[in-house]
């Protein structure tokens, strides 16, 4: 490849391109997965908030349905057992029959006091009697201090809500006679059909339009409750008098329900004064499990009414909410992690090949033009040695043998190079080497000794193999004696390469045994290896055609050919550090226990 880092760009590139639409994709779908959990968290938040205001609305019914069905004459203290109920208000005539008010005992905790207010302002409470009634009903139905309590109370009262306050924020007009009131037909009475439409138009609803629904639902339920026909105090004998609806309403921090009654031509405001901080605690306990720190604070003008009650003006505060319990990897995420972990190992299965075909690109270009330099130089000298030779241009019989002793040189040096490339050939074939035997390591040395001596000797250098320790001659090597020869005939090739020019034109070959295997080095004299030059020593084809211009003939193979056959036979080859002057290859063979035939 002539420009590889067009290779790389146009790669860096598109994984750019990849990640960033991955990235894009991770982001978005994760945006989505958190709107969607906390839109399922809200839909929980708000199912929990609809819940809890149908329990506090349930809790409060009974009361507000009891208060609503009390007939106006129990705001007296005792009233006439006997006599037209629409003259409950008038003066009571000697030897009547007093009934007492169920008024006169506190009828809920959460209440502080019943009261009336006249047509000329007067202030009046069931629980607080005078006169001749206090006679009556101390102490057989209450005591001194329980009205006196309420008289306190309904000083105060009195002091901080008038009468024209309380009735301006009261409906205008009386609601009908109790008795006469039907409840609103409930959902059961609809059609399957309307009622399957009206849920699926609810569902499709904004949430504050599905509250105020829920609003009105509860509003009915409450309503219906008040207005029960089956109520103790259901009476058609005083069904007439047109008794206002209780209204809850807010006057300062004093919470209320009040109504209009008109009795004897004139017009009465009757209620009661709700405890509402006991009545918070009530509420608070009763949806405690679904918010623990759950508080209600009243509705005043002008403030929006979600999450109110129906049958109080208060508003529901949840209070902090529990976070999300963490429940481990979702799918989604694996889902992710597992992507990104693809793409990963794709971007690097994709370096991994563009690197190693850049890589075998580069080390043919650089095989091929190594070659071609180590061919030319002989190609040319056998075309003008046989040229001169076969045209009888040399006659003197010295020079023609000098010529015809370069000629066997230059073809020695091409089977040497030639061998060596077929041979590496073969080994990125797969094709299995020559196979093993045990041979001893004195008749190996033997066997290759000629051989390298006449490769030192054609550059004019000496082979001295030192003597064999005691006993080492007869110790086998597992190893090939071909591959072994080759191995050494490359070492030796390259000392008298690059070691030929120095004052020490010798060629030391040393064995010995240690850790189970024998170790054959091979050193020089020479220049020895840079360090720059050791890191690539043994990549095949490390030679360009410039380096091979400016070095010892070769192509960068001998010793990339050497190391991959020294471990084919379990053994190895690796430049020995420290040993001195010059280079110093070892060849490590495995030992054997005894020698066998050679296959």
């Amino acid at each position: 490849m002539s420009r590889p880092w067009h290779i790389w760009t146009v790669f860096g590139l598109c994984l750019a391109v990849v990640l960033a639409a991955v990235g894009w994709l991770t982001v978005t779908v994760m945006r989505l997965d958190r709107a969607e959990a906390l839109a399922r968290r809200q839909a929980a938040v708000e199912e929990s908030v609809r819940l809890a205001l149908w329990r506090a609305d349930s809790a409060l019914a009974p009361l507000i349905a009891r208060e609503s069905a009390r007939p106006y004459f129990v705001y007296s203290s005792f009233y006439p057992a006997e006599r037209a109920y629409t003259r409950m208000f008038s003066e009571i005539r000697h030897g009547e029959v007093l009934v007492p008010s169920p008024l006169l005992t506190p009828a809920s905790p959460h209440i502080l006091l019943h009261f009336q207010i006249d047509a000329d302002g007067a202030y009046s409470s069931p629980q607080a009697p005078l006169g001749n009634m206090r006679d009556l009903a101390e102490p057989r139905y209450t005591s001194a201090a329980a009205i006196e309590q309420a008289r306190s109370r309904l000083a105060a009262l009195q002091a901080q809500v008038s009468r024209e306050t309380l009735a301006a924020a009261l409906p205008a007009e009386a609601a009908k006679p109790v008795g006469f009131v039907r409840a609103p037909p409930g959902p059961d009475a609809q059609p399957l059909a309307q009622q399957r439409q009206a849920l699926t138009q609810q569902q499709q609803m904004p949430q504050a339009a599905r509250n105020d629904l829920e609003m009105q639902a509860r509003s009915r339920a409450v309503q219906m409750g008040a207005n029960s026909p089956d109520n103790v105090w259901n009476d058609a004998r005083w069904s007439a008098v047109p008794e206002g609806a209780l209204t809850p309403l807010w006057h300062k921090d004093l919470l209320l329900l009040a109504r209009r009654v008109p009795v004897g031509g004139q017009e009465y405001v009757q209620g009661c004064w709700l405890d509402w901080p006991a009545a918070e605690r009530w509420l608070a306990s009763e949806i405690a499990d679904l918010f623990p720190q759950a508080h209600f604070v009243p509705i005043v003008a002008g403030a929006g009414n979600g999450r109110a009650l129906a049958a109080l003006p208060v508003r529901l505060e949840t209070g902090p909410l529990p976070s999300i319990a963490d429940n481990g990897a979702s799918p989604l995420h694996v889902f992710l992690l597992l992507a990104w972990t693809c793409v990963l190992l794709a971007a690097i299965a994709v370096v991994v090949l563009l690197f190693g075909t850049l890589s075998l690109s580069e080390r043919r270009g650089a095989f091929v033009s190594a070659v071609t330099h180590e061919l030319r130089t002989p190609l040319t000298t056998f075309r003008l040695y046989t040229d001169m030779l076969t045209t009888g241009m040399v006659r003197n019989e010295e020079q023609r043998r000098r010529y015809l002793k370069t000629l066997h040189a230059e073809a020695v040096r091409l089977a040497h190079l030639v061998e060596n490339v077929l041979a590496y050939a073969r080994l990125e074939r797969g094709h299995a080497g020559a196979q093993t035997a045990s041979i001893p390591v004195g008749e190996l040395l033997e066997q290759v000794r000629e051989r390298l001596a006449e490769r030192a000797g054609q550059a004019g250098m000496e082979l001295l193999v030192a003597p064999l320790a005691a006993g080492l001659e007869a110790v086998c090597v597992q190893a090939n004696g071909g591959a072994v020869e080759q191995i050494l005939l490359n070492l030796v090739d390259n000392a008298c390469k690059y070691a030929a020019a120095g004052q020490r034109r010798e060629i030391h070959i040393t064995a010995e045994l240690g850790a189970g295997r024998l170790l054959l080095r091979v050193r020089d004299h020479g220049p020895g290896v840079p360090p720059r030059e050791a890191r690539r020593l043994f990549r095949p084809f490390h030679k360009s055609a410039r380096d091979a211009a400016h070095s010892a003939p070769g192509v960068g193979l001998g010793l990339a050919l050497s190391r991959r056959l020294a471990r084919r036979m379990g053994g190895d080859l690796r430049l020995a550090q420290g040993a001195g002057e010059g280079a110093c290859f070892e060849l490590a063979l495995r030992t054997s226990s005894a020698p066998s035939g050679r296959r």
